[in-house]
């Protein structure tokens, strides 16, 4: 899949715009090592883009560690459908994702200041769908996201192709936290230069409740991982 098919004409001004406030916000502090805009449109949009088929019609979407709001603001602006929450630990990020939500004009769609371990207190088996993009191992991030799925529901990891290490260590946690692996689903995202990204996305359904004891707190879910 290429970036043109993956950004529909009518919302490149949109993610025009996305882009202007990305790098005017990431002068005042860091947001993204990637300032190139064609390396941000493929890297950053249409990445996020990819991974739109595996969320279900009006689902309920948690964004953990939404960081410059990827991948949670380009579905939300392909998938106007989903109601999306884009959670991150740093205050000035989430004011930065509150910026782009009102430029863009966007509703069903909020930012909260909130870290990822401690999301379960409020959304404990809330969302149809949780994901994450370069935050975390798998294995962690399963006990980040796995607790704030309702049952039926699914978590949406993306990542490299070169992951299957990375699944295979988060085989017990899938397990521990009520998850199911599905058939991982791989391709690439091409550039208009021909810059190609080799991709994967995880998909875990959520088919049992996750025990009380998780997402651990003191930072365990990162310095001991299941």
């Amino acid at each position: 899949m290429n970036v043109e098919t993956l950004l529909p004409e009518a919302l490149l001004p949109a993610f025009d715009r996305y882009y202007e406030l990305l790098i005017e916000w990431n002068a005042k502090f860091n947001l993204t090592s990637v300032t190139e805009k064609n390396d941000v449109f493929l890297k950053h949009f249409a990445d996020s883009l990819s991974g739109a088929r595996a969320f279900p019609e009006n689902a309920s979407v948690c964004d953990i560690g939404s960081g410059a709001g990827f991948p949670g603001i380009p579905l939300k602006l392909l998938r106007p459908d989903l109601n999306v929450t884009l959670i991150d630990s740093l205050q000035k990020r989430v004011t930065f994702l509150n910026e782009v939500i009102q430029e863009l004009k966007l509703t069903g769609i909020r930012a909260e200041h909130l870290r990822a371990e401690d999301a379960a207190k409020p959304y404990r088996e809330f969302f149809d769908c949780a994901t994450a993009r370069a935050v975390a191992a798998l294995n962690t991030l399963c006990e980040y996201a796995v607790p704030l799925v309702k049952r039926g529901g699914r978590f949406v990891a993306y990542k490299s192709a070169e992951c299957m290490g990375e699944i295979a260590e988060a085989a017990r946690a899938i397990k521990v936290l009520g998850g199911r692996l599905l058939p991982i689903d791989t391709f690439t995202v091409e550039g208009a230069d021909g810059t190609r990204l080799s991709r994967a996305l995880i998909v875990i359904e959520k088919v049992s409740d996750t025990p009380a004891g998780f997402p651990r707190g003191g930072n365990k879910p990162k310095t001991n991982p299941l």
